[in-house]
């Protein structure tokens, strides 16, 4: 039950940061649901390839290097998407950092 509960409250507040969030725009909350699933699916099978290509650059960077891939990986959903659009790379960013922050806010609380 609690899986069920952590991926509606995600998806509510993904349609919310789409909306609100400069860069960002999405057609309804059935693309919210659909970019929810579809990041579920990047997060499971890209990111980590993406993670160990990019592990000394990971390094050097003192792990700043996985808000890229983070972005990336939302760029991907736009691409995949055709409800969910971000304008740029930074809008990019911004959308995966807030969503980072939102989503484990709602993992503390729902566990």
């Amino acid at each position: 039950m609690g899986f069920i509960l952590k991926f509606i409250l995600t998806a509510i507040l993904t349609y919310v940061l789409a909306r609100y969030l400069p860069g960002s725009h999405i057609g309804g909350f059935k693309d919210a649901v659909l970019l929810v699933l579809v990041l579920a699916v990047l997060n499971a099978i890209l990111k980590p390839i993406l993670k160990v290509l990019g592990f000394p650059i990971t390094i050097l960077t003192l792990g700043l290097f996985l808000l890229v891939i983070n972005a990336v990986i939302v760029l991907l959903a736009d691409w995949i998407l055709p409800g969910f659009k971000v304008d740029g790379f930074l809008a990019a960013l911004l959308f995966s950092v807030v969503l980072s922050l939102v989503t484990a806010v709602v993992d503390m609380v729902v566990d």
